[in-house]
């Protein structure tokens, strides 16, 4: 039940009870003082239902902002009224504003794997593989084609994925599919990483992906969906209350 009284954020997505965003997002609430105005609650939408929720409850006036995670973030395009430019370009949003009932699509996933990457390393003219083609992947090669990077992509839905082992020739491997997500699966039998190989999987589980685990075995640095959760988080934080998000807090409340 939604809060009365409060600014009420969602989190929309097919599945979504494994998401930290709301955790992250009402611990920055709290450590600001405000969790009395906003809240941040999950959604659960199936494909089906998108075009319903997005006429009726999601332009409602209570919901202040919303995040769009898989499989929604390239369908829901069709159903607001603007898009930013940085979206439009990459195809794909991951948050979405409700100013007075119109709907603004804006992402930030872009920005939130670059500033998780560079924590690493450094990333101009980097070989970087990407595997996955949907939303994450699109924002995920927008930023990294702005940083200068070298990328190839290998997409389930093509014959490139086939060759999804040749990602192994890159300097650095992207997970965007959400395989290892919800399943003990990894998108690469990880006989070709090894300790030069940075490895960075969109997704986030308690115990790690067995992609990252595989990478860890070979001592490949590697970088969790966590970092990336975080990164493009705060900048939703931001988008949503105009106030600096407090790292702090929400780095200790998905750590937990």
């Amino acid at each position: 039940m939604l809060n009365k009284g409060k600014k009420t954020c969602l989190i929309i997505g097919n599945p979504v009870s494994h998401s930290l965003s709301p955790a992250m997002h009402n611990a920055a609430y709290k450590a600001l003082g405000i969790d009395s105005q906003y809240v941040f609650l999950p959604k659960q939408i199936k494909p089906e239902e998108l075009a319903k929720a997005m006429q009726n409850e999601l332009c409602a006036e209570r919901i202040h902002a919303f995040a769009v995670t898989i499989p929604h973030k390239e369908a829901i395009i069709k159903y607001l009224d603007e898009i930013d430019e940085t979206a439009k370009e990459i195809g794909a949003v991951n948050t979405v504003l409700n100013n007075n009932g119109t709907l603004k699509g804006c992402n930030t996933d872009w920005n939130g794997a670059i500033n998780a990457l560079l924590k690493y390393t450094f990333l101009k003219n980097k070989r970087v593989a990407v595997l996955g083609n949907g939303g994450t992947a699109k924002a995920v090669s927008y930023g990294l084609s702005k940083e200068g990077c070298e990328v190839t992509v290998y997409s389930r839905n093509t014959n490139t994925w086939a060759q999804r082992e040749d990602a192994c020739n890159a300097e650095i491997i992207i997970n965007t599919t959400p395989i290892g997500r919800e399943d003990d699966g990894s998108p690469l039998s990880g006989a070709g990483i090894n300790k030069k190989h940075i490895i960075f999987d969109a997704n986030y589980k308690k115990g790690g992906t067995q992609l990252l685990n595989l990478a860890k075995s070979k001592n490949a640095i590697v970088i969790d969906g966590l970092e990336m959760l975080l990164q493009q988080g705060m900048l939703q934080f931001e988008l949503y209350t105009g106030l600096k998000a407090p790292e702090k807090a929400m780095r200790e409340a998905i750590s937990r």
